[in-house]
C-alpha cells in the first residue's frame, strides 16, 4: 500500500514531487512505486481490452499492455538521456527514469479512470471495429496527457540562464515525437490486444502493414461497413 501512497502524493502535489526528483530525494523508492502502480493500472485496463475476445486474451492483454509502455520507455530513454546530456543537462539517469515513470503513471491512472466507460461499451456493444477505435482514441488521449506532463516537467528542470535552452527544447520535442512513433508501432507489433471472438487465440500475429494504415482501415470499416 505504501507504493500507492507515493503515487497519491505525486498526483496531489506534483510540484513537490518534481522538486524532490530534481534534488534526487528518494529516487529509488519513487521509481519502484511508480513502476508497480502504473503496471497494475495498465494490467487492469489491458484485461478489459482482452475481455472482448475472452479466454486467454484477457491475461495476455493484461501482461502486454504494461509491457508495451515499459518497452517503449526502455527503447527510447537512452536516446533522450545522451542527447540531453550532450546539450548541457546535468540530470542523472535515475532522474530521467523517474520522470518518465511519472508520466507513465499519469497515463495509467487516466486509463484506470476510463476503465468503467470502456467496460460499459464492452458489455453493451458487441462491435469489434467500434471497440478498437474507442480504445485507440482513449489510449491516444491519455498518451498526450502523459507526454504533455513530461514536456512541462522537463521545461521546469531547464536552466533558464543557459544559452542552450532552445536547443534542448527542440531535442525534447523531437524525442517526444519519436517516443510516440515507437510506442504506436510497438503496440502494433505486440498485437492483438483485443482479439476477435471468431478467430482462435493468438499471442502474437504475423508482422504486416503498420499501425497507421490499420487505424485508417478501421475508420473505413466503421464508415462503410458493407
Amino acid at each position: 500500500m505504501k507504493y500507492f501512497a507515493i503515487l497519491t502524493n505525486f498526483l496531489r502535489d506534483r510540484s513537490q514531487f518534481l522538486d524532490e526528483i530534481s534534488k534526487g530525494i528518494r529516487l529509488e523508492k519513487k521509481i519502484i512505486a511508480l513502476l508497480i502502480c502504473s503496471s497494475t493500472f495498465f494490467a487492469i485496463y489491458g484485461a478489459i481490452m482482452g475481455s472482448f475476445a475472452g479466454g486467454l486474451q484477457i491475461p495476455a492483454s493484461a501482461i502486454k499492455l504494461p509491457a508495451l509502455y515499459l518497452l517503449t520507455l526502455i527503447i527510447c530513454l537512452p536516446t533522450l538521456y545522451f542527447f540531453d546530456i550532450i546539450s548541457g543537462s546535468k540530470r542523472t539517469f535515475p532522474q530521467y527514469l523517474a520522470l518518465l515513470l511519472a508520466s507513465m503513471s499519469i497515463i495509467s491512472v487516466m486509463l484506470f479512470g476510463f476503465a468503467p466507460i470502456t467496460l460499459f461499451f464492452r458489455i453493451s456493444i458487441n462491435d469489434y471495429v467500434f471497440f478498437s477505435l474507442l480504445n485507440i482514441a482513449i489510449l491516444t488521449i491519455t498518451g498526450f496527457i502523459g507526454i504533455n506532463f513530461f514536456y512541462q516537467a522537463m521545461q521546469s528542470f531547464s536552466d533558464q540562464d543557459s544559452e542552450q535552452v532552445k536547443y534542448r527544447t527542440s531535442v525534447i520535442k523531437g524525442w517526444l515525437i519519436l517516443y510516440g512513433f515507437v510506442g504506436s508501432q510497438l503496440g502494433w507489433t505486440l498485437r492483438p490486444f483485443f482479439g476477435e471472438p471468431s478467430q482462435p487465440f493468438q499471442l502474437f500475429r504475423n508482422l504486416e502493414s503498420n499501425f497507421y494504415l490499420q487505424v485508417l482501415n478501421l475508420i473505413g470499416r466503421a464508415l462503410f461497413p458493407y
